[in-house]
């Protein structure tokens, strides 16, 4: 028998493990099945290089639990150890690394600098457990178990003790402020959360399955057989060649990986990389809902098929993460802090790799088959609006494949667009005016005479689209849009100088204050504009760029103090409407405050702001007009 003390200079290691990693201290379970899958996977290397000779058997890693002895045990059929190699993984290297680990956290509050950053993994066990035995036999020949015993103290004991089978036993004597890990539906959850995938079997309890037997007679009868609760699929799709898999496998793993999403996803990409860096995994792309905020949190990072988290800011691009599916990469740290990740040199290169292979994809999509691609923009354009609005590179690479979708239903890409408009939608300071929509129902009215003058509309509608706008002002030479609401359709396009009035500025000076008191909000503004005949007597517009910026500000990104301030429109009386002459020249007060105020209503009607008390006079008004 061996006895020894741990040789920590500061103080005591497992409360300061306990401290440091009580917000992730589910984690001990994922560090202890890992150690144990890891012992299994040597075993089958030293077996097929001829190192082992004999039968590998049998090489689940079983969990069991016992409510009644207060233990949970994690057990390997794995290489097992002898009593110096406890000695030196357990006792010595584990607890050098121990003493710099608590000397630069000491101090420190990041609770998310997980120890298995210096190989601590298997201590990781003292934040559930008060005492932790380890029972092992190693595969070499002619030698006996060994068995560990430690308190959280720095003392431990060491000393032979018999074991029938090769590999190694953890036994956690849980402690009382962790007893909610003696639940079987904790422990089942935690390993459907962090070894789903794991390449060795990982067993759990048992389940009972029903079949049919026939007795001496030869009749049948049910028979209830117990067998193995295995909770991983050992193989998973990303972890095959492409070559391999077809669309139903991709689909059926889109399934696995997330049993509540009744949805197809549109397409995905196999990632298969093992130069300069090792990445596997495969990325779907989901039908992206305007609310693309709920997307977030769906792709789920691996280490070796170890699950570490579904929150990937940092380890990819801040767009990608509206993507579903699997990322597993050996190189990217597995217990480290965010901020470690973020300025980690391997995780940049990935995360740009996987932004180039993103857009690959799109760009081989919409060359192969464009009528397809199309048929699936509605559903992906936020997606890579977003990814051209916040990355660069992407950016670069997404010009050629994004498009722009009129309200005809046709889609052209940026260079087409500008082509098809070009001849007719420049105005006089030779820019291209691309027009838009962000409400093809609201805006309607402004659509119609947007088109009357022959001017092609865009459908601009998502949730970014005021910053995506932005972006492209900047991108696109010679180009500027202007939603067909910011103004009447012949101001839309300036063309040519105004043309003259027919009301002098005196009765334009005299009819303003008439109409401006029947504008109940102080948000309006009334102007005169020398328009088309055919033009409505009365519009009312947004102004183009506070209108943007407000929408900006409401997302975020914009001048923030904007989001709170009410919206303005301009009321635009239309001077040359025969209407607004017959008013200058209304010489019954009654009569022409009536007609003022339905030209008022008329144009808030075809803004959609007309509604409750406003409407019923309105239609009271139009029924006594009639």
């Amino acid at each position: 028998m061996q006895k020894g003390k741990i040789n920590v200079q500061s103080e005591n290691i497992f409360p300061i493990i306990k401290k440091f990693l009580y917000s992730d201290h589910e984690i001990f379970l994922r560090e202890l099945v890992s150690n144990a899958v890891d012992a299994t996977q040597k075993m089958k290397t030293l077996s097929s290089v001829g190192e082992f000779k004999g039968e590998l058997g049998d090489l689940s890693v079983e969990i069991r639990l016992d409510k009644t002895a207060k233990t949970l045990s994690i057990s390997d059929k794995g290489i097992g150890m002898t009593a110096e190699e406890v000695d030196k993984f357990i006792n010595q290297i584990a607890f050098s690394s121990a003493e710099e680990w608590v000397e630069k956290y000491k101090n420190q509050s990041e609770t998310n600098a997980i120890i298995g950053h210096f190989g601590l993994g298997f201590y990781s066990s003292f934040m559930v457990a008060s005492q932790v035995e380890i029972f092992s036999k190693s595969y070499k020949k002619n030698q006996k178990g060994v068995h560990w015993t430690c308190d959280g103290s720095p003392e431990y004991v060491l000393e032979e003790k018999p074991k029938g089978t090769r590999g190694t036993e953890v036994v956690l004597h849980i402690a009382e402020d962790s007893e909610e890990f003696l639940e079987e539906s904790r422990i089942l959850g935690l390993l459907k959360k962090y070894c789903k995938f794991l390449p060795v079997p990982i067993v759990f309890g048992t389940e009972k399955e029903t079949t049919k037997e026939k007795d001496e007679k030869g009749e049948e009868k049910d028979v209830t057989i117990e067998k193995p609760r295995v909770i991983n699929n050992t193989k998973p799709a990303w972890t095959q060649k492409p070559s391999d898999l077809n669309p139903e496998d991709y689909n059926g793993f889109y399934r696995e990986l997330y049993p509540m999403t009744f949805e197809e996803p549109l397409f995905n990409i196999h990632l298969n990389v093992d130069y300069p860096f090792a990445l596997t995994g495969i990325l779907y792309f989901p039908r992206v809902k305007q609310n693309f905020e709920v997307q977030r949190d769906k792709i789920q990072l691996y280490c070796n098929q170890v699950f570490v988290t579904d929150s990937v800011e940092g380890i990819v691009p801040d767009f990608l993460t509206l993507l579903h599916g699997v990322i597993d990469s050996p190189d990217i740290p597995l217990n480290v802090s965010r901020s470690f990740l973020q300025s980690d040199s391997n995780v940049k290169k990935i995360s740009g790799h996987i932004t180039k292979k993103v857009a690959d994809k799109l760009e081989e999509l919409f060359k192969q088959n464009r009528e397809d691609f199309e048929a699936k923009w509605d559903d992906i354009k936020i997606f890579i609006e977003y990814g051209m609005i916040s990355d660069d590179k992407f950016k670069e690479r997404a010009k050629s494949f994004c498009l722009l979708k009129n309200t005809e239903g046709k889609y052209f890409t940026f260079a087409e667009y500008k082509d098809h408009v070009t001849t007719n939608q420049t105005d006089k300071d030779k820019k291209v005016v691309h027009l838009y929509t962000t409400n093809k129902e609201e805006q309607h009215a402004f659509i119609e005479s947007a088109k009357e003058k022959g001017y092609d509309v865009l459908l601009l509608d998502t949730p970014i689209d005021s910053h995506f706008i932005n972006m492209l002002e900047t991108e696109l030479e010679g180009c500027s849009f202007v939603r067909v609401d910011s103004s009447v359709a012949d101001k839309l396009i300036n063309k040519e100088d105004e043309m003259p009035s027919k009301l002098s500025q005196e009765e334009k000076d005299k009819l303003k204050p008439e109409i401006e008191k029947q504008l109940e909000s102080l948000n309006f503004s009334v102007v005169f504009e020398n328009l088309s005949e055919s033009e409505q007597p009365m519009v009312i517009t947004q102004p183009e760029f506070m209108r943007r910026m407000k929408d900006m500000s409401a997302l975020g990104g914009g001048m923030n103090f904007m989001g709170n301030m009410p919206d303005s429109y301009t009321l635009v009386v239309n001077s040359n409407h025969a209407l607004i002459g017959k008013l200058v020249n209304e010489s019954d007060a009654q009569a022409k405050e009536t007609q003022i105020k339905q030209l008022v209503d008329l144009a808030m009607l075809a803004k959609n702001m007309l509604k409750g008390e406003k409407l019923t006079r309105f239609i009271k008004r139009s029924v006594d007009l009639i």
